[in-house]
């Protein structure tokens, strides 16, 4: 269990580091428009760009803040309940979780899938829309695998107590 949980950890850091590096992009190409844009050389689908970048960022940083538990959450009344009710809720969030990024990662396939068959692209560049939401369900599906985690440790919080 321990094995899977660093695993998915790992998963998790480097999407982290991918959506960093996204956000750096993002932060780059907007600079750099702005500047060209004062010399009347604006970079042509910058938005679009910026765009796919800030789906990469967000889908692929998902799974880190999942792993950190960086969500917002209420824990101020569970703390107060005991361990082995702990680990319940726990336990049944990350189930619900687990459902709900899994369905996203599905219908995101599903949507990836009918964009590459239809040949949908971007107005300006023309990219393909395809792998981007490809990646969406990559995120989620690491997303699946950390709550997955979560939920070996509320069990293993519930055994215990």
């Amino acid at each position: 269990m321990f094995s899977f949980q660093k695993n998915s950890l790992l998963l998790a850091r480097r999407l982290d580091m991918i959506a960093a590096m996204a956000i750096v992009a993002m932060m780059s190409l907007t600079c750099a428009d702005v500047i060209l844009r004062m010399f009347r050389k604006p970079i042509p689908g910058t938005y679009e760009i910026v765009s796919f970048l800030g789906a990469v960022a967000v889908s692929f940083a998902m799974a880190h803040t999942t792993a950190e538990r960086g969500h917002v959450a209420v824990s101020l009344i569970v703390q107060l309940f005991p361990k082995r009710l702990q680990g319940i809720i726990e336990g049944v969030i990350s189930i619900f979780g687990i459902i709900l990024f899994g369905l996203i990662a599905w219908q995101s396939v599903l949507y990836g899938m009918d964009c590459q068959r239809s040949g949908e692209v971007s107005l300006t560049l023309q990219l393909p829309f395809y792998p981007v939401i490809y990646g969406l369900a990559v995120g989620a599906v690491v997303v699946c695998l950390v709550l997955l985690a979560n939920l070996l440790e509320a069990i293993g919080k519930v055994k215990d107590t």
